[in-house]
């Protein structure tokens, strides 16, 4: 499975891509602010320089300490007697609340969030924007899913079916999508979409702390985090951070690589005024 792990997660990863790129020119839900050649070539910079860096630092990756845990009896699962199938299944809902808490950690601490404002930069929003992450995230993310993987014993399959919903719905939530307003309000019962990730990446302060799933929709709706709808409505919506608005290096590369070094000029939480004219 090890070996097999990387060519399974990127013909997932590949095949989702073309379909959200397909359906956003077909369905767009909101007109592009940058241009689209220079912005997605920047991004998928940095998916291979993420991708190369995973391979050299973290070779074995999650899947790998899986088996690591099965053969060594690591692991909450590998102390209980389970049946695999429910294993799995909780492995998957578990991996995906750490990764919940993960995200509201890297909004929380001012030194994680350095890191993380490089994917909230962005001034569109799109299938890449599922992509755009500083690759000291990308590291830290993927030790943190090591130690969890450790912890709980989660067996492989459930892993590497874990990492391929997590890439495919990163993929899906922001896509450029417009989607029925009844299928998305039954939708957001059981995977997070577009229009609901999309509030996520607004300007809005409120709104920049809402909404952090990115498979599972039910940890914000039960840890207060859920918010249904922008202040500005959908089209309304401003994306972005509010002091990169003016920059014109969002879109490139070296720029994203160095963002999280540069002198801080305003904290995410800081003060707008729709939160108040419209909370």
């Amino acid at each position: 499975m090890i070996e097999s792990e990387f060519l399974i997660r990127i013909s997932f990863f590949v095949g989702i891509f073309v379909l959200m790129t397909l359906w956003e020119r077909a369905r767009p839900s909101r007109s592009h602010s940058l241009p689209r050649f220079s912005r997605w070539l920047s991004h998928l910079g940095l998916v291979v320089l993420s991708t190369v860096l995973l391979r050299i630092l973290f070779p074995l990756a999650a899947v790998g300490m899986a088996a690591i845990a099965a053969e060594r009896g690591w692991g909450l699962w590998n102390q209980l007697p389970m049946p695999m199938g429910l294993a799995v299944v909780l492995s998957i809902v578990a991996l995906d609340l750490v990764i919940y808490w993960q995200h509201r950690l890297f909004h929380a601490l001012p030194l994680l969030w350095r890191l993380h404002k490089v994917h909230h930069a962005d001034q569109d929003f799109d299938v890449t924007t599922g992509f755009r992450f500083h690759p000291l995230e990308i590291l830290l993310s993927m030790g943190i899913k090591i130690i969890a993987v450790a912890l709980l014993g989660a067996p492989g399959i459930a892993v590497l079916i874990f990492e391929v919903l997590l890439n495919g719905t990163a993929l899906f939530n922001h896509g450029n999508v417009s989607l029925p307003l009844f299928l998305d309000r039954w939708l957001r019962w059981v995977v997070v979409t577009p229009d609901m990730h999309r509030i996520h990446h607004s300007v809005v302060p409120q709104e920049t702390n809402s909404n952090f799933g990115f498979n599972l929709p039910w940890w914000d709706r039960l840890l207060g985090t859920y918010q249904s709808q922008p202040f500005r409505g959908q089209q309304g919506m401003v994306i972005g951070l509010s002091e990169y608005q003016q920059d014109p290096r969002v879109a490139q590369l070296p720029w994203m690589l160095v963002l999280p070094f540069l002198p801080v000029s305003q904290p995410v939480s800081g003060h707008d005024p729709d939160t108040e004219l419209h909370g």
